[in-house]
């Protein structure tokens, strides 16, 4: 009979207060609490497995070990990803839907997306110049502009009500209350317009550019052949939208680094794509973006020693795995030249989640976020100037997202 060690176990009945408090650092904490990248605790009174770390993570996305069906918490589908989502598949079911989104990541159409970015960008600026405006919340606004234009989505009178739901669904996923209901209002208003546009653009009572998201959402088939029900459709779109418009948080995080780390904004101003690059990396994994990802696991099966059993809840540790001292050299400090060595393995950089684009569940809109943050970050170091008023740039690792106090104040903007 094989031999096991008994996975370490947080002893009370429940830490989903101490979850709720320590949040982004509540996995990261135990670590060392316990000497260990995995062990146990008890979430909502389910036992639930937690792990951090590069090989953990290579464990996570092993298809075969975990399965994100019925996984992810019903108060964060019905307000982050839609319920029947890509992000609750498994197998081929997940390869054919993720097949889906992938295919509209083509070169051709992200350029488009840097393009219209640049421009929202500019058009923002002449509206506010000389003006004093909140970064994350302009950032939203030239967002949501970028992501219903890109996907195709017909232009709306009610722009600024698109801005407030699409922002609902990310700010108060996991919100408690009040916000939380707010947040399940308006996935409901956006489904259901969504969802009435697919049934139009099937019927030809609207047409749409036939290489656009839109469109290839609409008319896409199931394994079976069938076109996905309208109502599925609008997830997805949303699963397209909403992300797009989160990258806001990031866009404030990346203002704030400029500002903070003022020596390496320096390598930026000879327009050298690869140092915009590695500053966005360092952008994205050095400040909180999502805490941790869910799935269950698939089968009983043993690793290095512990039992996982089969249906345990599992939560993998993305901001903790992106500080982790074993696969970071000074992780607490901001380095975007560490980028210049990285090996581009898609287990220890995982700020949007982890795992391969084809065949896992990584991300499918990951090098969209780093195109519209390259184009950002370029914006506001060539060619505007800008003042930056005295304010509180702290943030908060229990609220999720993670967003600085003020929001990044600017004032007196100029273009260069």
């Amino acid at each position: 009979m094989a031999d096991y060690q008994d996975m370490p176990q947080e002893k009370s009945l429940d830490h989903t207060i101490a979850l709720l408090k320590e949040g982004y650092e509540f996995i990261y904490h135990r670590k060392d609490k316990y000497d260990s990248r995995v062990f146990k605790t008890r979430i909502l009174g389910e036992v639930t497995n937690c792990m951090i770390g590069k090989k953990e993570a290579q464990l996570f996305y092993d298809n075969n070990r975990f399965s994100r069906k019925d996984a992810a918490p019903s108060r964060i589908q019905k307000t982050l990803f839609g319920q029947n989502g890509v992000q609750g598949l498994d197998g081929a079911k997940h390869h054919h839907r993720k097949a889906m989104f992938m295919s509209v990541m083509t070169r051709e159409l992200l350029d488009e997306v840097k393009e219209l970015t640049e421009l929202e960008w500019d058009r923002a600026i002449t509206r506010h110049q000389e003006e004093e405006f909140i970064v994350y919340e302009e950032a939203k606004r030239v967002l949501t502009s970028v992501a219903m234009r890109w996907v195709s989505i017909p232009a709306q009178e009610a722009e600024n009500e698109w801005v407030n739901e699409l922002s609902d669904l990310f700010e108060d996923a996991s919100a408690i209350g009040p916000k939380h209901w707010k947040a399940r209002m308006s996935r409901s208003k956006a489904e259901d317009w969504l969802e009435q546009l697919v049934l139009d653009i099937r019927s030809g009572k609207k047409q749409v550019d036939q290489n656009r998201p839109l469109y290839q959402f609409s008319t896409h088939r199931d394994l079976s052949g069938q076109l996905l029900e309208p109502a599925i459709v609008a997830v997805e779109l949303l699963n397209l939208l909403r992300p797009i418009v989160a990258i806001s948080v990031y866009v404030a995080f990346t203002v704030i680094a400029v500002e903070q780390f003022p020596q390496e904004v320096e390598h930026l101003r000879q327009k050298d794509d690869k140092r915009l690059q590695y500053f966005i990396q360092e952008v994205r994994r050095f400040y909180p973006f999502f805490p941790f990802t869910v799935a269950r696991v698939k089968e009983d099966f043993e690793w290095n020693g512990f039992m996982f059993e089969k249906g345990t809840l599992t939560l993998l540790d993305l901001y903790g795995t992106n500080h982790d001292p074993d696969n970071w050299e000074q992780p607490d400090h901001f380095r975007p030249g560490r980028f210049e060595k990285w090996e581009g393995s898609p287990f220890d950089f995982i700020p949007q989640g982890g795992g391969e684009f084809d065949i896992g569940h990584r991300c499918a809109g990951e090098w969209m976020t780093i195109d519209i943050l390259k184009v950002t970050l370029d914006f506001f170091v060539n060619r505007i100037s800008y003042e930056v008023p005295n304010q509180d740039f702290t943030y908060s690792m229990n609220e999720i997202p993670s967003l600085p106090e003020s929001k990044v104040k600017i004032k007196n903007i100029r273009k260069k």
